[in-house]
């Protein structure tokens, strides 16, 4: 049997259930894994599709901490979420499961218990920071403070939000638990770790020798990994939320999530099959491909260490990112299109977006969406091209042939060239699917409807018609067989329209049948005419990027009013006799006008009290001319004089700078007289 078909696992990446899934996620891993799966079903392959939520870690401790709730909690509701998404996207996995699930449990702590018993693992004591308040040991997002390359205050313990800096919670200046405020303590404490290292050799041998087929991304980074040593990774934690671990002196510890959530395919495996799984994951007559993401890439040095037969993935095909609207996404600042929220924005529309995602998968670099994007490939690829000849094929069949397939006359050379085309772009696309090429397969289906469209105008059937019916039956006929083509070839990336399409046709088709002639045989009845795509208005669009503007305008706001709250360092100390020397005064503004040629300056004449004198000053960016006369202010009065522009400048105004660089004025909070000193 071909490779490719013989019985496949099709694994994918956990879905962190601390937030809902958006437009990366699936660009990444879910709409590239469920091409994929549709594709291998319809050349009958035997195929296995397992996913699930991975529900522990530390990230959803803290959004229970912040909601106040526990983590269940956290995890029950976006596990729902997530599986409401993937079903609205036509993405239906055999199972989808939860690491929180009891069978998880027992799975995960027993591949554990085994390496253990077989001593696979290392033990290493280390100090951690501990809060010594809550009692318990810190993970490093739960150590916050102050950023020391950007002066940020809200940095945690692994990265700096603000500034993109990786940290260590050592490098933090003066750092807080966020559990209850208090200065975390080091502490020692003893953890189990996978000493990958031991498995530096093999994997070296089967990864960069035997799997040099792997996409570019992939090879290259594992092979990074390698040559740069691989280090024991700490397989247990200090937390109170996950798979205990199941050791006597391991109280208090969990298995590591990055451990925890891969078992995760097997445990779900199990749910679904508890008396076959074996064959899924122990058979050599079974295919292992694992879709994940490009920062997920997970070596197989569990299975290795465990043994027992489990197989290794054949292919890892992970994508890159996909930025939005040029900017990367990010959860954390919103920065996203989120899968639930499409579907109650776009109903109807999961096809365009599943289009649209393959269309700009970032398969071996990163790749952006775009909403105009969007909008520019659902009118004029879906709509205009697509959905436009599989409707004027039906439309004109429904009027001149009342509905039936016509007979299929005699052949010209424009009818055999685009009857040989098709052919050709169903062995290109199997090859691209095959080889996980699925932004060029969709190249390859939407070439059948582009070759359909130029041939159904080249030919005219409506003009024809009028003096050659027979012709006009042919041409049809033909226009009608690549309906059928496109039916099948779709049905892997537009599910839900192919399915429209197949109801049209009254075919159920199958793979094998797609380029061979005559699929719809004459006389065959067909169904209704609909359109299987509608046009994306421009309000549609705006409302998105409204939505974008205004999440970025409160990211700014919010950017800038933290800058604004960052305080200078203090200068150095000064005596107070040097303090003293200082004659701060106030003053009233009685003129001001702008110093020509200058966008900073303004020219103020003052009352000080003791004299009246002028003041160059470079305030223009935060106060008008108008709005400083009258104003009272306070100067440094025995200021050294200096020309400025030509103009003897006499003192200098007191200002406050913030942290954002906006300056404004010290004035009196009560109106005092001219020339009192401050001090």
């Amino acid at each position: 049997m071909d490779k490719q078909f013989k019985r496949t696992l099709v694994t994918c990446a956990l879905p962190y259930a601390n937030g809902p899934i958006h437009i990366g996620h699936l660009a990444g891993v879910y709409v590239p894994a469920d091409i994929y799966v549709r594709y291998l079903r319809m050349r009958g392959g035997e195929v296995l599709y397992v996913c699930g939520s991975d529900e522990h870690g530390v990230p959803i401790t803290i959004k229970a901490r912040q909601q106040g709730c526990t983590p269940q909690d956290i995890v029950d509701r976006y596990h729902g979420i997530i599986k409401d998404s993937f079903e609205g996207l036509g993405i239906h996995f055999d199972i989808y499961g939860r690491t929180s699930s009891e069978v998880h449990a027992r799975t995960s702590s027993g591949f554990f218990r085994k390496l253990y018993d077989e001593g696979k693992f290392i033990t290493k004591e280390s100090e951690q920071y501990y809060d010594p308040e809550a009692k318990q040991f810190l993970a490093d997002r739960y150590i916050v403070g102050t950023c020391p390359k950007c002066g940020n205050e809200g940095a945690y313990g692994d990265q700096c939000e603000k500034c993109g800096s990786t940290l260590s919670p050592e490098e933090l200046i003066n750092p807080k638990s966020k559990l209850s405020g208090a200065e975390p303590v080091k502490k020692k404490t003893t953890h189990w770790y996978l000493p990958l290292q031991d498995y530096e050799p093999w994997l070296r041998k089967w990864i960069l020798e035997g799997h040099q087929e792997w996409r570019s991304n992939v090879y290259g980074q594992v092979k990074s990994w390698l040559d740069g040593g691989l280090q024991p990774r700490a397989v247990t934690r200090d937390l109170d939320w996950g798979v205990p671990v199941p050791v006597e002196g391991a109280e208090g510890k969990v298995l590591y999530v990055w451990f925890d959530a891969p078992i995760g395919y097997i445990s779900n495996t199990k749910e679904l099959l508890p008396d076959s799984w074996e064959k899924w994951w122990k058979s050599p007559d079974t295919r292992l491909i694992h879709f994940i993401g490009k920062d997920n890439i997970v070596f197989p040095s569990m299975l290795k260490a465990y043994g027992d037969g489990f197989i290794l993935p054949d292919n890892v095909p992970a994508n890159e990112f996909l930025n939005l609207e040029g900017d990367k996404i990010s959860t954390s600042r919103g920065w996203a299109v989120w899968a639930h929220e499409y579907l109650q924005d776009f109903p109807g529309k999961q096809d365009v977006l599943r289009y649209v995602l393959t269309a700009n998968a970032p398969e071996t670099k990163d790749n952006d969406f775009s909403w105009k994007d969007f909008q520019q490939r659902n009118n004029s690829e879906l709509v205009a091209i697509f959905g436009n000849f599989v409707n004027r094929a039906m439309v004109l069949t429904h009027k001149y042939f009342d509905g039936k397939v016509p007979v299929c006359g005699a052949l010209e050379d424009i009818d055999r060239d685009v009857l040989a085309q098709i052919p050709q772009l169903k062995a290109s696309m199997e090859k691209n699917i095959e080889g996980f090429k699925f932004r060029e397969a969709l190249k390859d289906a939407m070439g059948i409807a582009r070759v359909g469209n130029k041939y159904i105008s080249d030919t005219e059937p409506w003009k024809v018609a009028k003096t050659d019916l027979d012709r006009t039956a042919t041409i049809l006929n033909i226009s009608l067989q690549i309906c059928a083509d496109l039916a099948i070839a779709f049905e892997p990336f537009t599910p839900f329209a192919a399915e429209r399409l197949r109801g049209m046709l009254g075919s159920p088709l199958d793979w094998e049948v797609l380029g061979r002639p005559q699929v719809l045989p004459a006389g065959h009845q067909l169904g209704a005419a609909e359109l299987l795509f509608a046009k994306i208005e421009d309000d549609a669009i705006q409302v998105q990027l409204d939505r974008l503007d205004r999440i970025r305008a409160e990211r700014e706001a919010a950017a800038k009013a933290e800058a604004a709250r960052q305080v200078a360092p203090q200068k150095p100390e000064c005596t107070f006799e040097e303090f003293e020397k200082m004659d701060i005064r106030t003053a009233t503004v009685l003129e001001a006008e702008r110093v020509p040629k200058t966008d900073k300056l303004l020219k103020l004449t003052i009352d000080t009290g003791i004299d009246r004198r002028v003041i160059v000053s470079g305030i223009a960016e935060y106060y008008t001319p108008e709005a400083m006369v009258g104003r009272q202010i306070c100067i440094l009065a025995n200021l050294k004089p200096r020309i400025i522009r030509g103009i003897e400048s006499r003192g200098m105004i007191l200002m406050a700078k913030q942290g954002d660089g906006a300056m404004r004025l010290v004035t009196p909070q009560e109106a005092v007289s001219n020339g009192a000193i401050v001090g």
